[in-house]
């Protein structure tokens, strides 16, 4: 039996506890916080969106970093795996709009819950308070073609040993997963050391930035729609004159900018843009209708009231506190009377409604982010095994790698099917 430490006890640390333990091994899961699955609590405004619970290709589709590199986990353990073993550990769950899947009791206290009866069914030691300070290797003499490296070398020669904790105490083990997660949620401990620790062994840091993330825009009308939602729109996201992101859905007005389902999902992308300087929003608050076809409603609605104000005519187009915000942008002043609208004009209440534009200044930081965009590089990694090609026993799961998806629970499958395919690749000691 191979003793296998895992370093963090968060999603992906639990699964790769879990399938560690199942495949025989003896395991230490360490967590440097009070209790486990501390981020996991948080996830879902405390509802936990444990995995969506569509096709398997619709997982690939919604994986903005590396989806190919996923194949493997994937096909090792799916969200159909997942939302089953949840089932089975006393975790009741539901499918709700988007097929994102909850604990039938909207609590992420219960899926955490469940995760730790299978750790304690597998006999999994927990230490809590158990901060990793530097992960041991030993260097070995060249063993024969035990695989190549990224650059094409065949003499991969540190093993590792175990770990150190902070206090200086020195655990063995003959694996080490590492799922130490990213910089994102900092209060829940994040604070990319599991980076610093790979990279001391030769690890390669990709950029990160804050993903799944409010917008900041630019335009000042924004803050006056603090707090207004907008359902059932097309948001689009451009990087100069190219479209880089495209969804329908829900977006929320905030005092800074804009957020909600959409804007989360499109911030992944912001971080691709090599010119950031250059990036808009628009909306289509009438994606129903075509240009024509929303000209013709306008055009109706101000023959049955060719005697009235502006302001009084289009209220039924807009929710009331969009209203003044589109008055002050067509261009046409409110006391206006309909009859008096030029075709120019109208025409320009067509185009904003159709196109409502914003310029995205940045992103919130990481205590708003749901997730890290970035990590180690994948190529440094094994995707069949998820254990380094430079550092035998060493595996790595979930956001500590340059893995990431959009909302929806598809970060959450990435964290359980790395870590299962992590801890369930593990060979046993000779």
């Amino acid at each position: 039996m191979s003793r296998v430490i895992i370093v963090g006890g968060g999603a992906a640390g639990m699964m790769a506890a879990y399938a560690a333990a199942e495949c025989g091994h003896g395991v230490v899961l360490l967590e440097q916080n009070e209790k486990l699955g501390k981020k996991l609590f948080i996830t879902g405004k405390g509802r936990c969106n444990v995995t969506n619970a569509c096709e398997q290709d619709k997982l690939f589709e919604n994986i903005v970093s590396n989806s190919k590199f996923l194949y493997s986990a994937f096909y090792d353990f799916d969200n159909r795996q997942m939302m089953e073993l949840l089932t089975k550990a006393g975790c009741p769950l539901k499918v709700e709009r988007g097929e994102r899947v909850f604990p039938v009791s909207d609590h992420s206290s219960d899926v955490i819950a469940a995760l730790q009866r299978l750790l304690q069914q597998k006999k999994v030691e927990i230490r809590i308070h158990a901060k990793v300070r530097e992960l041991l290797v030993r260097q070995e003499a060249h063993q024969g073609n035990y695989r190549e490296s990224e650059h094409g070398e065949d003499d991969v020669n540190k093993q590792i040993r175990g770990v150190r904790l902070a206090d200086g105490t020195e655990i063995d083990a003959d694996a080490v997963v590492l799922a130490t997660g990213g910089l994102s949620y900092p209060s829940t401990g994040a604070t990319g050391e599991g980076y610093h620790m790979a990279e001391q062994l030769g690890h390669t840091l990709r950029e990160c930035v804050p993903a799944l993330v409010p917008m900041e825009i630019r335009e000042p009308w924004c803050a006056m729609l603090q707090g207004l939602s907008l359902r059932n729109v097309m948001f689009t996201m451009q990087c100069g004159t190219k479209e880089i992101w495209r969804g329908f859905g829900e977006m929320l007005f905030t005092h800074f900018g804009i957020s909600g389902p959409l804007v989360l999902s499109a911030s992944s992308y912001y971080g691709k843009c090599k010119d950031r300087t250059d990036v808009t929003v628009t909306v289509d608050l009438k994606p129903a209708l075509t240009v024509e076809q929303l000209d013709k409603r306008i055009l109706r609605d101000f023959e049955d009231n060719p005697n009235k104000q502006f302001r009084n005519v289009i209220g039924g187009l807009y929710p009331a506190k969009l209203t003044p915000v589109m008055i002050e942008l067509s261009g046409i002043a409110g006391e206006k009377k309909i009859h008096e609208i030029t075709r120019q004009e109208r025409s320009r209440l067509v185009e904003i409604t159709k196109h409502l534009k914003m310029h995205v200044t940045g992103l919130r930081d990481y205590t708003e982010a749901i997730i890290t965009q970035g990590g180690i590089k994948v190529k440094e990694i094994n995707p069949s095994t998820m254990e380094s090609k430079l550092v035998r026993g060493l595996f790595f799961a979930g956001e500590i790698l340059d893995l990431d998806a959009v909302t929806g629970g598809f970060n959450l499958q990435i964290a359980w099917s790395t870590g299962h395919l992590a801890g369930s690749s593990i060979p046993c000691a000779e």
